[in-house]
C-alpha cells in the first residue's frame, strides 16, 4: 500500500490535472494564439505592438515564436494582459490519471526484472511458465507502484 501523504498527494495533484483533460482533442490553431485573437479582434500589429511596447516587426516576430514554440511563457503572460486575456497552462495526462502512469511504467519495469531473472531458469511446463511469469509481474507491478522507489523513472 502506498504512504497515505503520497497517496493524498497524488489525489491533489490529479484533481489539478481533471479539468485540462477536457481540452486533450483540442488543437493550437494553425497560426498560433495569439495571431488568431489579435486577428479576430481585429487589432493590428502596431496596436498590440504599442500595448507591449514593441514595434509592429516585433509582433509579428512574437507571433512567428509562438506558432514555432520558441515564445517563453512570461512573454505569452504579457500579451495575454495586453490582450486582455489571462494565459492558462497545464499538462494534459496522456493516461487516465497519475496513478496509471505510475501502475504502466511499474509494470513495464516489472516486466524487465521477471523476465531477466526467469531468463537463467528453464521449466519444463511452458504453459505454467507463462501463467507463473504473468502472476509474478503483476505481483512486482503491484510492489513497484506501491512503494514508488527511487528508480521508477529511470
Amino acid at each position: 500500500m502506498r504512504i497515505l501523504s503520497v497517496q493524498l498527494f497524488l489525489d491533489k495533484i490529479q484533481e489539478k490535472l481533471a479539468p485540462f483533460s477536457a481540452l486533450k482533442s483540442e488543437t493550437r490553431p494553425e497560426n498560433g494564439w495569439v495571431n488568431t485573437i489579435r486577428v479576430s479582434i481585429k487589432m493590428s500589429l502596431r496596436q498590440l505592438g504599442e500595448r507591449i511596447h514593441i514595434t509592429p516587426q516585433g509582433v509579428k516576430d512574437l507571433e512567428k515564436r509562438e506558432k514555432e514554440g520558441t515564445i517563453t511563457i512570461n512573454r505569452l503572460k504579457e500579451v495575454g494582459r495586453a490582450l486582455d486575456m489571462d494565459l492558462v497552462y497545464g499538462f494534459i495526462s496522456r493516461h487516465n490519471s497519475l496513478e496509471d502512469m505510475i501502475e504502466k511504467r511499474a509494470s513495464e519495469i516489472a516486466e524487465e526484472l521477471v523476465l531477466i531473472k526467469t531468463s537463467t531458469t528453464k521449466l519444463e511446463n511452458q504453459k505454467k511458465y507463462s501463467q507463473e511469469i504473468n502472476k509474478e509481474i503483476l505481483h512486482k507491478t503491484y510492489e513497484i507502484s506501491s512503494k514508488m522507489p527511487s528508480y521508477l523513472w529511470d
